[in-house]
């Protein structure tokens, strides 16, 4: 074992003063020992680590792929009005499902990596969740009721990614 030589080296080295350093077999092994542990753990960590790495690669390569499924959606969806000045009936008629489906699909990406919509009452105010925009006057319902919702909200797991955007009700 060359760590062993060298080791051994080490602690037989004379200084200046020609003191020597020794310290027992018993020791000299144990700590031989320990730091062979070490590098076998430090072999093992390093292989944990690649292999996260490349998980953490193919599924961020995943969801890319899953982006770019969306993209070519739009795409066509693009060139299609790009090409057709005036779209045909039919398709302007089928036009809000297409739009509806590639949003079920970007919901559905969001889905599987744990981005949830937060639901939010209309009528309950939480400043946890929400973050208001703007206010408007309401006689007729109680101050700080929701009115509308601006803009959706999502969760990452237990973390708010994005309160809701929402509009509140004043009286005067």
């Amino acid at each position: 074992m060359k760590f062993k030589t060298f080791f051994n080296r080490i602690f037989t080295i004379q200084d200046n003063s020609q003191k020597n350093y020794v310290i027992n077999q018993e020791l000299r092994d144990s700590i031989i020992d320990k730091i062979g542990i070490l590098q076998k753990e430090n072999i093992l960590l390093q292989q944990l680590l690649r292999t996260e790495k490349n998980q953490n690669n193919a599924t961020i390569e995943d969801l890319f792929l899953e982006l770019l499924e969306v993209t070519d959606v739009l795409e066509t969806l693009l060139n299609y009005l790009e090409n057709n000045p005036e779209p045909s009936p039919e398709f302007l008629q089928r036009l809000p499902k297409s739009i509806g489906a590639v949003h079920r699909k970007f919901l559905n990406i969001l889905e599987k990596r744990q981005v949830l919509p937060i639901q939010v009452e209309e009528t309950q105010l939480d400043f946890n969740l929400c973050r208001v925009v703007e206010r408007e006057l309401c006689n007729d319902i109680p101050e700080k009721t929701i009115t509308k919702i601006v803009r959706r909200g999502f969760y990452w797991g237990e973390k708010i990614l994005r309160p809701a955007e929402v509009i509140i009700s004043k009286t005067d």
